[in-house]
């Protein structure tokens, strides 16, 4: 992960901050290349343990603050990675855009509609380089079915639905901030915001109206919970079983561990989306469904990963017509990670085009937030709203009029 062959940085290397080094922000480390193109040099924390580790992975000669905005106010950074929390996201890009430093941030872009919008102004009046993470969009299993998409294998898209199978819900979800609507929304925000933006890639258009079902089923009857002064005990691969059995949960419980939405795309594609806390194996299942077949996903990102393509006469064939094997990293979201780190590199060294675009990321985040509403609201249907005239405009502009894909 992190640059070993004694590179040295050379002044045509993009120079990268980090806020938030701890958890996601170990993504950046894939940009430290001294003498190869960019290094970071800087990190920002409010947990010293965290910096010290940062320090650690990238080199003693890292600047650490325990205040983002000391980051910012420094005039040799000219990129940052922002991997914050989510509640923080807004806030940070924000002031990242204000202080003229290109920015990646890590999705979800914000956790209300209210926030992508200021960002995406903010972006606007700056004229600032706004760069999200949707890391999902180079996962090779993806990239595949979107290819075969573009090349007619299916014909023209006219349904779509996922199954997100979480078996870590319980630890990754259910024990710190993500479990409070407050900090998080909700998951069909936190953790929807990747599906719903592969939806709309695949459909090749945003969720215009929706409608959810869902609960607290499983997590919310647990009476194992931490107190407010603990820290999360969280262990990075899970080993209880069944799920009932989770120990120490973040004391206060309030969002969703299942969930079912439907979505009716722009174009007229219709897509749905399932999501659960509690099952016995992780990984995500796309079927997408055309004029004239369908194609499906079988595993995501690691083990025998392979997409299958229905196109003939009628008839059952367990394996399909044609099987596309698929070869991927069992780390780093199947490779995903350091590929679009590279990526951002390049559009902000290089003027390279972005694999989507700011509204792409805010529209996931729409979707999200209406369907999250939607569940808790009876299931009323409720219309995702646009954005501004004025911002339509000039993100169609800054991306040269197309939605770029990977």
């Amino acid at each position: 992960m992190i640059d070993t062959n004694g590179g040295v940085p050379t002044k045509h290397d993009l120079r990268i901050g980090v806020i938030g080094v701890g958890g996601r922000g170990g993504l950046a480390n894939y940009a430290h290349k001294p003498g190869r193109g960019s290094y970071l040099i800087a990190g920002a924390d409010v947990n010293p343990k965290a910096l010290q580790e940062f320090r650690e992975r990238v080199g003693q000669e890292a600047r650490v603050y325990e205040d983002y905005r000391q980051l910012l106010a420094a005039d040799d950074i000219d990129a940052v990675f922002i991997t914050s929390p989510d509640y923080c996201h807004e806030e940070h890009a924000v002031a990242a855009l204000e202080a003229g430093k290109a920015i990646y941030l890590e999705k979800p872009m914000a956790i209300t509609i209210e926030g992508c919008d200021r960002i995406l102004e903010t972006a606007r009046r700056t004229e600032g380089l706004l760069y999200v993470g949707h890391n999902l969009r180079h996962a090779p299993f993806a990239v595949t079915m979107k290819s075969l998409i573009d090349q007619g294998a299916i014909g023209q898209v006219k349904a779509i639905w996922c199954r997100h199978f979480i078996s870590y819900g319980g630890e990754a979800y259910f024990k710190d901030w993500h479990a409070q609507r407050e900090l998080s929304t909700g998951l069909l925000l936190q953790k929807g915001a990747h599906d719903i933006d592969i939806i709309h890639w695949l459909g090749g258009g945003y969720t215009q109206r929706v409608h959810a079902m869902g609960g607290l089923t499983l997590y919310g009857d647990i009476k194992d919970r931490r107190s407010p002064d603990e820290p999360p005990m969280i262990r990075s691969v899970p080993d209880l079983w069944p799920p009932t059995a989770q120990t120490g949960l973040n004391p206060v419980i309030d969002v969703e561990d299942l969930s079912h939405v439907q979505m009716q795309l722009d174009n007229g594609v219709l897509a749905s989306y399932v999501q659960c806390h509690y099952t016995p194996d992780a990984w995500r299942n796309y079927t997408v469904i055309g004029t004239k077949g369908r194609i499906e996903n079988f595993g995501d990102y690691a083990g025998d990963v392979v997409v299958r393509l229905w196109n003939s006469a009628p008839d059952y064939r367990s394996r399909g017509d044609r099987e596309y094997p698929i070869e991927s990293d069992q780390k780093n979201h199947g490779g995903a990670d350091p590929n679009i780190v590279d990526e951002f590199v390049r559009v902000v060294r290089d003027g390279d085009s972005a694999s989507l675009t700011p509204l792409d990321a805010r529209y996931s985040v729409a979707t999200g937030c209406c369907a999250t509403q939607s569940l808790r609201e009876q299931s009323q249907a409720i219309d995702v709203p646009g954005v501004s005239e004025a911002c339509e405009a000039y993100f169609e502009k800054y991306c040269d009029g197309e939605r770029v894909t990977a």
